[in-house]
């Protein structure tokens, strides 16, 4: 009943809003027009008066005028632009009552994410504007979202490129042109003051439809592994929520059990009171794995090769070379484009299919970015040489997790060989603590990752609170209760009923799907090798 009542939720505040927008900033520009007219008529009467004015003020003036703040003016001009504004289209609208959300929490392999995706693929063709996202995906976006602001006002610093076109083509002189550029600027300037809900407006832009805004959003596996999380997820969950976004997330912790280590409480305790305020929280109490149910019914478990000796280790040769051969291209190194700018190099690689080991994903500073680069790229990956882990490698058992996490998300074939079984692969019995940032896949080694260090540095983006710097501070017990669902993946990726689904749910065979048609291949079998 409440799946029905929420996908028959309109799109009108996000349209409504795009429309706004639109009228607002067309009301803008004829304000600074006008503002830019009278300008240009008293630069002329200032040029014919010059040497006059010069006199007066040096016989009239007995007194140095007293400072006034840099920036102030421009603040005024701001301000009272803006109140012309509200008269003129009105404040930003307002969303009206959205139906209630639903935030499920529970064990892993009890089904949370399972309910949420049949929502959200029953919603196709009836929920205009809707989208999914994992936690590690909707981080990368919001920074790159951050990312992409910042660079705009960085590369707008200059005269020449803070000019825009609409400004370099108007009848006015080179000064009242730079005034232009300068009230644009200093716009651009307040907006970054208060930078998480300029991002949130963007967040769900469909890019296809060039149009703006979610009715629903689905975000899979809500956490809070450090600071930069809780800033991020507080701004811009609550922007969307206030703003006529019904949300729909799974997370494995109650909302007020997120934050245990107490990392910016102020504004956690904020985030937390709005969740709770637009959305009802279930709890699925079932202690059954679901994922192990599935797999005790499963044969032929031809993916996984343990332990690291001579048979398990020719055994996995045999499949790699038994998979691309029935792929039939060459196999040569590749490099695939990651978020930011940045690549990655993959070793090998075959028509879909790649092969890293284990030190190469896990133990660079790599993350959550290059592995859905992977995902997407690879309907196929071969991982080699996985250790067992403990707290003593805590870093690369983090970026593990990550990596299982986006191969899941993205429904890749999954062979790996590995010094133990599944349930033994991580033993989580060494203490110890790591001071490790390199593990956190938002962190960007580019300039993007400055506004994120700014972010984490203030605490808060428009918002109150204390400062914190930048530590990881989750404890063994979190990387215990990630690697249970870590383990649990692992285990459905091995059987039939996960592995029928690549052919027709990876991106790959989609974008093939679609350029095929009826023409497109059969689905692989991959037959046990004997």
């Amino acid at each position: 009943m409440r799946f029905a009542i929420i996908a028959i939720f309109p799109q009108r505040p996000q349209v409504k809003l795009a429309i706004w927008e639109k009228n607002r900033e067309n009301e803008r520009r004829r304000l600074l027009m006008e503002e830019a007219k009278l300008k240009q008529q008293d630069d002329v009467w200032t040029s014919v008066n010059k040497y006059r004015k010069r006199l007066l003020e040096r016989w009239m003036l007995r007194k140095k005028p007293e400072n006034v703040e840099p920036g102030v003016g421009k603040w005024v001009s701001y301000l009272n632009r803006e109140k012309k504004l509200d008269s003129l289209v009105g404040r930003r609208p307002t969303a009206p009552p959205a139906p209630k959300g639903l935030y499920i929490y529970g064990n892993v392999g009890s089904g949370k994410t399972m309910l949420m995706d049949m929502f959200y693929a029953a919603t196709e063709g009836i929920v205009k504007h809707r989208q999914r996202f994992h936690f590690h995906e909707a981080m990368l976006k919001i920074n790159e979202g951050m990312h992409k602001l910042w660079k705009n006002q960085v590369e707008e610093k200059s005269l020449q490129s803070s000019i825009s076109s609409w400004i370099t083509n108007l009848p006015f002189d080179m000064k009242v042109k730079e005034w232009l550029a300068a009230e644009e600027k200093y716009k651009r300037d307040v907006q970054m003051k208060n930078i998480l809900p300029t991002v949130a407006d963007q967040f769900l832009v469909d890019q296809q439809a060039c149009q703006r805004g979610a009715s629903i959003l689905c975000f899979d596996e809500i956490q809070t592994v450090d600071v930069f999380a809780i800033v991020a997820l507080s701004g811009i969950v609550s922007r969307l929520l206030t703003t006529g976004t019904v949300l729909v997330a799974t997370s494995n912790r109650a909302p007020r059990d997120l934050n245990q280590d107490g990392m910016q409480k102020e504004i956690f305790l904020k985030f937390v009171a709005k969740l709770e305020d637009h959305c009802d929280i279930l709890l699925v109490g079932s202690e059954v794995d679901y994922r192990r149910l599935i797999a005790q019914k499963s044969i032929d478990q031809v993916h996984y090769f343990w332990p690291l000796d001579r048979i398990a280790l020719r055994e996995f040769e045999k499949m790699w070379c038994h998979v691309t051969s029935q792929f039939e291209g060459e196999i040569t190194s590749n490099i695939i484009p990651v978020m930011f700018g940045r690549t990655l190099e993959v070793p090998e690689s075959c028509n879909g299919v790649a092969r890293f080991t284990f030190d190469y994903l896990c133990g660079r500073p790599v993350g959550a970015a290059d592995y859905i680069a992977i995902a997407k790229n690879y309907h196929t990956v071969f991982i080699s040489e996985i250790p067992v882990m403990s707290m003593r490698i805590r870093d690369k058992a983090r970026r593990f997790i990550t990596l299982i996490d986006e191969l899941y998300n993205h429904h890749c074939c999954l062979f790996s060989s590995a010094a133990a079984s599944i349930d033994d692969l991580f033993q989580g019995t060494e203490e110890g603590t790591l001071f490790d940032l390199e593990s956190f896949q938002f962190e960007t080694e580019i300039e993007g990752g400055k506004l994120r260090r700014d972010v984490l540095a203030e605490g808060n983006v428009g918002s109150g609170g204390s400062s914190v710097g930048i530590i990881s501070m989750i404890s063994g017990q979190e990387e215990m209760f990630a690697f249970r669902r870590a383990v649990s993946r692992l285990i459905e990726m091995q059987t039939p009923f996960y592995l029928e689904g690549v052919r027709s749910l990876h991106p790959y065979f989609q974008t093939q799907h679609q350029e095929f048609g009826h023409n497109f291949p059969a689905p692989l079998q991959v037959q046990p090798l004997t």
